[in-house]
């Protein structure tokens, strides 16, 4: 069977942290708590079988020009930088990872899921200061 992906988007606090779980695959997506701009994460819910191909998207309130990164991060490890400015891949980042998008949409692509990609994902708007915190939760 398929590994759904729930949403915890109800759970959001002020801090603007809402979490999302693929049996371990955590995708997060977080938005600024000192700036305008906020972002969101969509679909709520879909599924994924190892070998298939997932894509996350992340919406700015309001254009931010390519100013957005992704972020990898496994337990007891920082996050890893995987995409920035919105479809650069990082040096020595498998070329499964594609980032894409521009004005106020975004999203992260990966194809071919693997086992190691089981982490937590983090979307970053660099427009607006400060930039977004990338804080995980628990």
């Amino acid at each position: 069977s398929h590994p759904v992906l729930e949403s915890a988007s109800d759970k959001s606090s002020t801090d603007m942290r809402a979490p999302t779980q693929l049996l371990g695959l955590l995708l997060l997506w977080l938005t600024g708590t000192r700036c305008d701009i906020q972002m969101t994460q969509s679909p709520a819910t879909l599924s994924a079988s190892l070998g298939e191909s997932v894509t996350i998207t992340c919406r700015a309130s309001e254009d931010i020009y390519s100013a957005l990164a992704w972020y990898q991060q496994k337990p007891g490890i920082p996050p890893k930088l995987l995409i920035y400015d919105a479809s650069s891949l990082e040096d020595g980042v498998p070329s499964r990872f594609s980032g894409s998008g521009s004005g106020t949409e975004y999203s992260l692509k990966i194809s071919s899921l693997q086992p190691e990609d089981v982490a937590t994902y983090y979307c970053q708007q660099g427009r607006s200061y400060p930039p977004t915190v990338i804080q995980a939760m628990t």
